[in-house]
């Protein structure tokens, strides 16, 4: 790559901005919209007022001409059913079919005189941009991931009334949605996102996203912009959570841009925790500097660390461009104070993470996106990502087959402490690392996509650039599974991440030795299905595994909000041919088998029965995954990425809550395993194991181990005070003769507990573990137990929900809390448990905190049912 196409890629000015001033606003409705086919007059004409849209649709804008066409009511809901073969595809209607005009009439008369900017933050594929009349790009827009930012001080109309009018172009080409992953992999052509032609957990987006996908806003400076600020934070030695730090560097520079015909002459400054840093910098006419401003000295900075190591502190971080003594600019954004590193560890072979100067456990979940047809808001990021805090995770990788996530993803991470590995946008299975019959090209056309490499490049410094700022952000990734071109990695990997960021971690490709030393053949990625439970913990996989999964079916309540009545069949295992019968809408959401899995606990009846049993297999599942994996914690492993914990349409593998935002068993699983000090039971050798994932020290804890049998009888199977050390694993009492002896009829739960010296619990897990023929058949016949719940609002929108199992009786199993409308008796969603599918031993109880957005027209009740408890529902007291 020459020089100069680098200096062109980094003076690229149009494209940039970050945040934006406090004199800001979006156009987020009011749009219409034609198909193109329908329109013959030019977008100079289309953008003037007088022009008429009276019989032009209502456009949903941020999205998509699909998302649009649904709202209008003019196609059935995608993601029910078999709806989604109903809808044409772009690849036989061809593009113009899917190419639309959206017209949007606003407010702006600019009377202050200020410098007015057009941000458009995504549209897919390419576009013309109008303005009252007059074409603000000179060239056609291309490229999904390519902001555009344009000055429109001189087309704004005294009057008021405006008129912004775009063309938006699906990609091309669009791909042949043939059932390959990718499809026919020629989607990868352009520089957009490769899931849209269908893979193996979704089936293709008929328009492939076309439409203004993100924002647009229009923004008012004074005669001088700031764009890109960029805070760079460093945190050297090593720190912990608590008491005084010693002072953080903080590292400032800026992007400022002069419009107009005159030098402009002020200062650029910030403010952090009561300090001002500033500048004073004068910027020629019509152009754009880069200014750095003096470093500051933090002195005891309050540190931003992960998820289950620390808080999460954010600064207030303001910055103004001030001329002749007035704000022209304002930005604002919220500042963690922490440093990322990445280490080799050479007894694993795989790289480590480590956050300010602290080496982390990677325990981690793949990310695809939050919603596949592009209907992204904050709420729905807030809540998808709590669930990942929830689930005691502590870094999300962005799936190289998707998108650069948006700015309000990065804040809720920020916000939970999840750590982000962003991926760029390739994959093995496009871009050529098989053979594959399915695809258009053969490898070798298909290592070259995509079709224009300088657009790639340009499109990744700008999306650099808006989320490098977020201390959430912690890995960049080349490509999924494979390396991008040489002529794009090597510039971004030695030039451009250098300039733009230079200070995380770039990883060449998903499962590349310099993540994972890969010394056992293959790709490096999987199991993706279900598996032995001691497998987790005896099979040594890749040293930092960056996809590893298993089931993930919902309820009865989650499954018949996708699937027709008709389909509600449940799948049926045969041990002869060792294959299950599964219906057809099943395998059109992408069914994965729980294969013999379900039958210990007694042959599925229905599908409520297969999903209430399945969700004891998804628990089991994901708590021995993580349990395994930590188990081995740096000396096989430096961390796991599970393949995958969200699905952003109506998918039957892989997820730990639906797309409707309803958790599932897995993500309580992986709450238990995933605990930061947590107590563990061995399937493999019958040992139980203690996990000190946190920086402290623990001492006086006491290890407590009962087996309680099905009719509630407990037997103390033993009682030890122990220690561990900070970030270890240690196996502590093998009980491999009392367990395998109580558990030989019937089988029998295997209750573990620590205790601090206040007798508080800190960890407990209780294990259901099978007869010696494999079976569960105990909790076949185990009786009803008789739990009393009682439940209040301790404050508006926070419910504490109490279950308590008298004497004498069994265990209270697997308990399903609930929060519903009290008309319609449906779950309300999203609603964050504390804690789920919880169980009681007889004689105690357990209080559980949930929390959800209150409604004023809705009293919600409480639903709770169990394996042995017959739902009931319960009043909420205020």
């Amino acid at each position: 790559m020459k020089i100069s196409l680098l200096l062109l890629i980094f003076a690229f000015t149009f494209l940039a901005f970050s945040s934006y001033s406090q004199e800001s606003y979006e156009l987020n409705s009011g749009w219409k919209c034609a198909p193109v086919s329908k329109i013959k007059d030019p977008g100079t004409t289309i953008s003037k007022s007088a022009f008429t849209t009276e019989n032009w649709q209502p456009a949903v804008v941020p999205g998509t001409v699909l998302s649009t066409m649904l709202e209008n009511k003019q196609i059935r809901d995608p993601f029910f059913g078999m709806n989604n073969k109903l809808i044409p595809d772009i690849f036989n209607t061809g593009r113009e079919y899917y190419t639309y005009w959206f017209v949007k009439d606003f407010e702006e008369n600019n009377t202050s005189g200020q410098e007015v900017w057009l941000h458009l933050r995504g549209v897919n594929y390419s576009c013309d941009v109008f303005l009252n009349g007059n074409k603000l790009n000179a060239k056609t827009h291309e490229g999904m991931f390519l902001r555009q930012s344009y000055n429109v001080t001189k087309f704004i109309q005294k009057t008021g009334k405006n008129r912004l009018a775009v063309i938006v172009y699906p990609p091309d080409p669009v791909g042949n949605p043939n059932g390959g992953q990718g499809g026919d992999g020629a989607i990868a052509r352009n520089v957009s996102h490769q899931y849209v032609a269908g893979w193996d957990w979704i089936q293709p987006i008929r328009d492939r996203n076309t439409g203004i996908w993100d924002k647009v806003i229009i923004e008012k400076t004074g005669k001088v912009n700031i764009k890109n600020p960029h805070i760079v934070t460093l945190v050297p030695g090593r720190r912990n959570p608590e008491g005084s730090q010693k002072p953080a560097t903080i590292k400032v520079s800026a992007e400022l841009e002069n419009p107009t015909a005159l030098p402009q002459k002020g200062t650029l400054q910030y403010m952090l925790d009561g300090s001002k840093v500033s500048k004073e910098v004068t910027i020629q006419p019509h152009s754009t500097i880069e200014i750095k401003l003096p470093d500051h000295i933090l002195n005891n900075p309050k540190l931003w660390w992960p998820n289950g190591y620390g808080e999460q502190h954010l600064y207030t971080f303001k910055m103004q461009f001030v001329l002749n003594g007035k704000v022209s600019d304002t930005e604002e954004m919220n500042v963690g104070v922490r440093e990322i590193q990445a280490d080799w560890n050479t007894t694993t072979r795989s790289k480590q993470i480590s956050v300010n100067g602290q080496r982390v456990f990677i325990k981690g979940g793949n990310w695809i996106i939050s919603d596949a047809m592009l209907r992204f808001s904050d709420e729905r990021y807030n809540a998808e990502v709590r669930f990942h805090r929830d689930m005691n995770l502590n870094l999300l990788r962005i799936w190289g087959g998707a998108l650069t996530e948006r700015p309000e993803f990065y804040e809720a991470c920020d916000q939970y402490g999840i750590l982000v590995m962003q991926d760029f946008w390739g994959s093995g299975d496009c871009n050529g690392r098989w053979v594959d019959p399915m695809k258009l090209d053969d490898q070798w056309t298909r290592r070259k996509y995509p079709d224009d490499h300088g657009l790639f490049l340009k499109s990744a410094a700008d999306q650099i650039k808006m989320i490098r700022n977020f201390p959430s952000l912690a890995i960049w990734c080349g490509g999924n599974e494979i390396t991008l071109p040489v002529d794009i990695m090597t510039p971004l990997r030695d030039s451009i991440l250098p300039q733009l960021d230079g200070t995380r971690w770039f990883v060449d490709y998903s499962n590349s030795d310099d993540m994972s030393f890969n010394s056992l053949g293959g790709n490096g990625d999987g199991p993706y299905g279900i598996q032995p439970l001691d497998r987790f913990w005896n099979y040594k996989t890749w040293p930092f595994n960056s996809e590893i999964g298993s089931v993930g079916v919902g309820d009865y309540e989650s499954l018949e909000r996708f699937l027709p009545k008709e389909n509600l069949i449940a799948p049926v295992y045969s041990a002869d041919t060792k294959r299950e019968k599964v219906d057809s809408v099943w395998q059109y959401h992408k069914y994965i088998g729980y294969e013999q899995y379900i039958d210990p606990y007694g042959k599925a009846k229905d599908a409520r029965d297969f999903g209430k049993k399945a969700q004891l297999v998804n628990f089991d599942q994901y708590r021995a995954l993580m349990e395994g994996f930590s188990a081995h914690m740096w000396d096989w492993y430096t961390g796991v990425i599970i393949w995958k914990t969200q699905n952003p349409w109506t998918s039957l593998r892989g997820q730990m809550y639906d797309y409707y935002l309803d958790p599932n068993a897995c993500l309580y699983g992986l709450h238990s395993g995933s605990e930061p000090l947590h107590v563990m039971y061995n399937p493999s050798d019958t040992a139980v194991a203690i996990v000190n994932n946190t920086f402290k020290h623990q001492y006086d804890l006491m290890l407590v181990i009962d087996a309680i049998d099905m009719k509630g009888n407990s037997k103390s199977l033993g009682q030890v005070f122990v220690e561990i050390g900070p970030s270890t694993t240690r196996s502590i009492l093998g009980i491999k003769k009392e367990i395998r002896e109580m558990a030989k009829q019937e089988g029998v739960f295997l209750s573990l507990k620590l205790l601090n010296v206040k007798k508080e619990t800190v960890s407990s897990n209780l294990y259901w573990l099978a007869d010696e023929k494999g079976n569960y058949s105990g909790l076949q016949s185990i009786q009803k137990s008789q739990v009393s719940i009682t439940s209040r609002e301790v404050q508006k929108g926070k419910i504490a929900v109490t279950l308590a199992n008298p004497a004498g009786g069994p265990v209270a199993f697997f308990n399903r809390l609930s929060l519903l409308d009290p008309k319609t008796k449906k779950r309300l969603l999203p609603v964050f448990y504390e804690d789920n599918y919880v169980s009681i031993l007889p004689g105690e109880s357990k209080t559980v905190t949930l929390e959800y957005t209150p409604n004023k027209e809705v009293s919600p009740l409480l639903s709770v049912e169990g394996w042995n408890v017959e739902e009931k529902l319960v009043k909420i007291d205020k």
